[in-house]
């Protein structure tokens, strides 16, 4: 569904993505981890054409109609300035189809907003909502494009909780129904539980591409994001959890602080 082939980024002079080759294939949930720097968002860019590159991305080289059929796009924006209804704002995703029956988008906005449980708010104003529900909205909106692909940037930010799971599992749901997610996160437990692949940036290039359980080790995650986890396969499948962040390397631990009475 996506390929990339030798992907660079150079801006301000400094290399920010460097040779990334990269396939996305169908049932894939793939998640995309690195630190604040690493690149994450500069790559799904660059993927999409929104941000010029050296090298081959597939969907780039699409027109802007073709490729609005084969992806969907969620930004880490998440601001709504629009005075909308809710569900106004869902069918925007539909802009993509102008060929579809109004029966059929009118089903497509409705399946999107019940996956996001959204149904009690469709006559709100969107622009009125709370952060949290805004993302639900503008996740929402990507849904109801019916793209094969849909690319998302820090979608589980700022949300609650029981709302971040419910994100994941629409995801993981659409890629096993025969569609693809690639997602840039943040939380490494969550990424852990729910997506079928990880792919970990740091500085610009792929330090790991695998399952879950491969691409945490202790060892990636010390090297990559410089913390130590707790990890563990249960009958509820892959957890991980950051426990603390690495010494720096040649470091002194910190005096222990003085209490004697002046």
């Amino acid at each position: 569904m996506m390929k990339l082939s030798g992907l660079s980024v150079v801006r301000g002079g400094r290399s920010v993505l460097r040779d990334v080759d990269l396939e996305i294939r169908a049932g894939e949930f793939v998640g995309l981890l690195g630190p604040n720097g690493a690149g994450k968002t500069t790559l799904l860019r660059a993927a999409l054409g929104l941000q010029s590159a050296a090298g081959s991305a597939s969907l780039a080289e699409m027109s802007a109609a073709a490729r609005a059929r084969a992806v969907a796009f969620m930004p880490q924006t998440r601001e709504i300035a629009w005075p909308m209804s809710v569900e106004r704002v869902v069918a925007l995703g539909r802009l993509a189809h102008p060929e579809a029956a109004a029966e059929a988008d009118r089903l497509a906005v409705a399946r999107a907003l019940t996956a996001l449980k959204l149904d009690k708010l469709r006559k709100r104003r969107a622009d009125e909502l709370s952060g949290g529900e805004q993302a639900r909205v503008l996740m929402a909106r990507l849904l109801a494009q019916e793209s094969p692909l849909l690319v998302a940037d820090e979608p589980a930010a700022g949300l609650d909780p029981a709302a971040q799971i419910s994100a994941m599992r629409v995801f993981a749901r659409r890629a096993a129904e025969g569609g693809a997610v690639l997602a840039s996160l943040h939380d490494l437990g969550l990424a852990a539980r729910h997506c079928t692949r990880l792919i970990l940036l740091r500085e610009g290039r792929i330090a790991a591409d695998g399952p879950p359980a491969e691409a945490l080790t202790p060892e990636i995650l010390a090297r990559v994001f410089g913390v130590t986890v707790w990890s563990a396969q249960t009958d509820r499948g892959f957890v991980l959890q950051p426990l603390d962040v690495t010494p720096e390397p040649d470091s002194k631990p910190a005096p222990a602080p003085s209490f004697e009475r002046i």
